[in-house]
């Protein structure tokens, strides 16, 4: 059960600010550049137009390409609004072992420019690489449970089918795998899929990429080889099988009933009155008894038990103030506690019809500082959902660092 009241008042949807530093112009384009004599100039081949930028590329990198091997040079470059410049990876030929090496260049708040080197020796030491056949991925979901912790078993599912290419709609019928880089974690941390490829293991072609971003103050996401949030569609997808049933918006409330006359008058008809409604703050998603549900993020368990019109209720609490609400329940996951800490993925509960409920569904709530938010709305834009400024970086080396190798331009 839950004592903090504060989670079940209703507060006004005007009262929600935003206040998200999203980059929703966010781009990023990779490739391998041919080596020549002038690699100084790599920025303004690859699009960067900032001269302030290219003479301090041109300062610092004279290391760098002595470290260089092969024969043309692995980048990934990020641009924002404006095309302005966001980051650049850069990394010391398209080979991938203990002498690889990363920099990533971002511009700093205060000025200037900032530098980042990663090897990828280090970044090894605790991610393992797993390759499992796109059909089990996205049909024997017994087959994957054998190669991963069971919680990253739904968020793969539900990650593969979003980046799976719909002009490849018959890839699950070739011999294409899914590539993980995958941190099996530990006491002190979740397991996580930090990168996720399919790819056709002889040619060595990407189909469809994605990678992990990691957060302090919000919850994580995964962000697409090109710069597309896919956060979205986890933040709405609580089930693995889910209809829809009902979104936001006004439903019918109880009406009046006609008043009855005495037998001995003349029957008469109580004035007409208008149909009445109320607001119905949250997503209702139509499913049989006892589907598993999902918890969506990374989160805390602040409210189990039953509660008046939510039936049997769990509250998750998320970083940055959000909250979701998974009611009428009919079960629990018996291991879970008031206070658990709970990953992404982990199963917490099962659909029912407690509550005031008129058929089996789930009725899943996103909250932010307390205030309904509708994911589904057109101009719901979250942090949780977009690339910030000061986070470019950190995609552009993952993307390098744990991608596939990438061929040259």
């Amino acid at each position: 059960m839950s004592l903090n009241p504060s989670l079940f008042q209703r507060k006004a949807p005007d009262e929600l600010m935003l206040d998200s530093d999203a980059n929703l112009d966010y781009r990023v384009t990779q490739g391998c550049l041919r080596r020549n004599f002038n690699e100084n100039s790599l920025p303004a081949s690859i699009g960067i137009d900032n001269r302030q930028f290219a003479e301090f590329f041109k300062n610092q990198t004279k290391t760098f390409f002595d470290h260089m091997r092969g024969d043309c040079i692995p980048y990934a470059v990020a641009f924002g609004s404006r095309n302005r410049f966001d980051s650049l990876s850069i990394m010391n030929g398209p080979i991938q072992d203990s002498k690889t090496e990363v920099w990533t260049f971002t511009p700093s708040a205060v000025g200037g420019f900032l530098i980042q080197q990663d090897y990828l020796k280090d970044e090894s030491k605790r991610l393992t690489e797993i390759r499992i056949p796109l059909r089990d991925v996205l049909y024997d979901t017994r087959k994957v449970s054998d190669q991963l912790p069971v919680e990253l078993v739904w968020e793969l599912n539900s990650l593969i089918k979003q980046i799976y290419p719909e002009e490849n709609n018959s890839l699950e019928n070739t011999n294409s795998v899914v590539r993980l880089i995958v941190d099996f974690g530990d006491r002190e941390r979740w397991a996580q899929i930090w990168a996720a490829e399919i790819i056709d293991p002889t040619t060595k072609e990407v189909y469809a990429n994605a990678f992990w971003m990691e957060r302090s103050d919000i919850p994580g996401g995964f962000f697409t080889g090109t710069g597309e949030s896919l956060e979205r569609s986890f933040w709405t997808n609580p089930l693995s099988y889910r209809r829809i049933s009902r979104g936001v918006g006004m439903v019918k409330a109880s009406s009046s009933k006609r008043s009855k006359s005495p037998s001995s008058a003349v029957p008469t008809q109580a004035p007409a009155t208008k149909q009445r409604y109320r607001a119905h703050m949250g997503i209702d998603y139509a499913a049989p008894i006892g589907t598993p549900i999902f918890s969506v993020a990374n989160g805390k368990v602040v409210h189990i038990g039953f509660s008046g019109a939510f039936g049997n209720l769990i509250v998750l609490e998320h970083p940055g103030n959000y909250h979701t609400y998974y009611a009428h329940l009919s079960n629990y996951n018996v291991e879970l506690e008031l206070g658990n800490e709970v990953r992404r993925g982990l199963e917490i509960g099962y659909v029912g019809s407690t509550g005031r409920s008129t058929g089996p569904h789930l009725h899943f709530e996103l909250r932010k500082n307390g205030i309904y938010v509708d994911p589904y709305g057109s101009k719901t834009q979250l942090d949780l959902w977009s690339m910030r400024d000061n986070e470019s970086g950190q995609l552009t080396r993952e993307m390098l660092l744990l991608g596939s190798p990438i061929k040259q331009n």
